[in-house]
């Protein structure tokens, strides 16, 4: 860039795709949104950015559970996300759903191991228990 650095320069794409399965241009997206939320241009994440991402993100976790998923997310234990854990907690969001069809064959399967008589359904007692485990 003519004008200005790099702002990739100092993302260890490989590492990083290495640990989340991320493609470089995911990974560069994600840059471009981490530095959205790190407002004050300090390398890092807070818990309290952490709680407005994840409600940007339409979710709404209680305080324990954003004190658990920084927990989760923070390998260093420094209490702050830096990019490269940021970029393991949205690859948990990113990681593509099994194909459909797959899903179903895996229910069918399922769902045969219970219908024991091959009725083609199982009765209430049944998922009663199921549900129950």
């Amino acid at each position: 860039m003519a004008h200005g650095a790099d702002p990739y320069a100092d993302i260890d794409f490989d590492e990083i795709t290495e640990n989340t399965g991320l493609a470089p241009d995911e990974i560069k997206c994600l840059k471009v949104c981490f530095d959205l939320f790190d407002t004050k241009k300090v390398e890092f994440l807070s818990a309290d950015d952490l709680g407005e991402i994840m409600r940007a993100m339409g979710f709404r976790p209680t305080e324990e559970e954003l004190a658990d998923l920084l927990h989760e997310v923070d390998e260093d234990g420094s209490g702050e996300i830096e990019f490269g854990e940021f970029c393991q907690l949205c690859a948990t969001f990113l990681v593509e759903d099994p194909p459909l069809e797959e899903m179903k064959k895996e229910l069918k399967d399922a769902f045969r191991i219970y219908d024991t008589e091959g009725q083609g359904f199982i009765t209430t007692e049944t998922l009663r228990g199921l549900i129950g485990e």
